[in-house]
């Protein structure tokens, strides 16, 4: 199916210009993007519009950022962007960090260059409404993101404050309440998206805004260029950053271009096979929100247009960039026990509950998983991955966590143990993706019933001997013996 295949008018969006003050909150509120947390008019007082950032972690091809500079100009007021650097993120180490802290000085220069103030306070000064009342907020724009905790966040700051607040969905490219409930697979959601994907493939407008704001004499605000975990006594340390990748904007538009100019045309062929640099790479970037789906696709769209022998692997990629991971955000925003047995299928759960004392040959605790100590050679070489890269090939995270069902007591104890790795080693860990991949690969979720054998039932069963035929599966083990020395990415000059 061509995802492009209609030209659509332009959707009515959070760049469309308000008529005035009074209709503002309305005619935003129209835009399925936008959520109305608190309603109302902004503070006739107010000195600036803030935008919190959050999950979007940008300075431009930002929709929560356009919105806000709309909202400022329309005010006739300056617009100050502020993040705050939070010390006990939940399941956060310095890998996180580090990739996070690399990104901040690409968001204050991006931001700079349309006029927009950016303001970082990093624990234990980091609090939004001491900010908010500082700078004399009128309006407070944030953005969207479904996980548990940081929904907890928006709530909770939406029932303290007295002034607007709107969050905007900007890290999908189709908003997520165009989907009013869960869906329960690829082929249920992929038609929908498709039916609707022309009208959001928009360009962004990253308009500057009309004043500047003036920093107050004697205002706190922490620099992007220090490491923003120094004092943090608390902070996991024992998790290494990763040489091989470089947080940010810049760097995440300069791996975007290496994989269209680059790696596109063999995208079909490569996008499978784990030893190979065949696949974008760019779910740490999505994840910490330093580049948007919507700017992939329209790369991506680019290259299609001048070469239209690109449709087939444009198609491969946009199933996996949009399909599968708007409907793992899909799968979080609306299924509340995302993270547990509970979100499971029924016939999953009958199955599971079948075979809950089927008997396994190896059983494993989770200090010998995270070392990778199996007799797995191959599970063992994706879990160098993990540690040693932060990141592993979408063929050996199913295979990987299908072995922990396998080698665990039971189906909470492999939830919990593939959570944990997942969140803890991963730099696109803690991602509506991962939750939804572990629930597929352990849970049977968005799958169907296969046959039935051992441990798994009716779960779908991968094993090593077919695993490893797929690909050049000792190649990949002699690859991941070497990290991190030799597991980079190619990032051109």
């Amino acid at each position: 199916m061509d995802p492009s295949g209609r030209k659509a008018a332009r959707h009515k969006s959070a760049t469309s210009q308000p008529s005035n003050l009074r209709g503002l909150a309305r005619e935003f509120a129209e835009d399925p993007r936008v959520t109305v947390r608190c309603p109302g008019e902004p503070d006739r007082d107010g000195r600036c519009v803030v935008y919190w950032m959050q999950r979007a972690q940008r300075g431009r091809d930002n929709h929560a950022v356009d919105l806000a500079v709309r909202v400022a100009n329309a005010l006739g007021l300056p617009l100050v962007v502020y993040f705050a650097a939070i010390s006990n993120f939940p399941h956060a180490n310095l890998r996180h960090y580090a990739f996070l802290n690399q990104g901040l000085k690409d968001i204050e220069e991006d931001l700079a260059a349309r006029g927009i103030a950016f303001v970082m306070r990093r624990a234990p000064n980091e609090s939004r409404e001491r900010l908010f009342a500082e700078v004399g907020a009128a309006i407070v724009i944030g953005d969207e993101n479904p996980m548990r905790e940081p929904e907890r966040w928006r709530q909770q700051l939406a029932s303290r404050l007295r002034i607007p607040f709107w969050t905007v969905d900007t890290d999908v490219i189709v908003p997520s309440k165009r989907m009013e409930r869960t869906q329960y697979g690829a082929y249920t959601i992929r038609p929908r998206l498709y039916r609707l994907l022309p009208d959001f493939m928009q360009p962004y407008e990253n308009l500057k805004v009309d004043r500047e704001w003036k920093r107050p004499k004697g205002f706190h605000a922490d620099s992007v260029q220090q490491d923003i975990t120094r004092g943090w006594n608390d902070l996991d340390r024992t998790v290494l950053p990763v040489d091989a990748w470089t947080g940010g904007t810049k760097a995440a538009l300069k791996r975007l271009r290496h994989f269209v100019d680059t790696m596109l045309v063999d995208y079909e062929t490569s996008r499978s096979r784990p030893e190979m640099d065949g696949t974008s790479c760019l779910s740490p970037y999505l994840h910490f929100g330093h580049i948007g789906p919507l700017t992939i696709a329209l790369a991506v769209e680019a290259a299609v247009k001048k070469n239209p022998q690109l449709r087939p692997a444009r198609d491969a990629f946009f199933n996996e960039l949009i399909v599968w991971r708007e409907l793992a955000v899909n799968f979080v925003r609306y299924t509340k026990d995302y993270d547990s047995l509970g979100c499971a299928e029924p016939w999953a759960k009958q199955t599971i509950a079948e075979h809950a004392r089927d008997e396994r040959e190896f059983v494993y605790q989770l200090p010998e998983l995270e070392a990778a100590q199996t007799h797995d050679d191959l599970w063992n070489a994706a879990q160098l991955q993990m540690l040693h890269h932060g990141w592993m090939h979408n063929v050996m995270r199913m295979y990987w966590a299908k072995k922990i069902l396998e080698w665990t007591p039971d189906v909470n104890t492999a939830i919990k143990y593939a959570i944990h790795l997942n969140d803890k080693y991963f730099l696109d860990g803690r991602d509506p993706n991962g939750y939804a991949g572990i629930a597929w690969a352990i849970l049977g979720k968005f799958d169907r019933a296969w046959s039935e054998r051992p441990i798994f039932g009716k779960i779908r069963y991968m094993s090593a001997a077919s695993t490893g035929t797929k690909f050049n599966s000792r190649r990949y083990m002699q690859q991941m013996q070497v990290l991190p020395a030799q597991a980079g990415l190619h990032f051109p000059d």
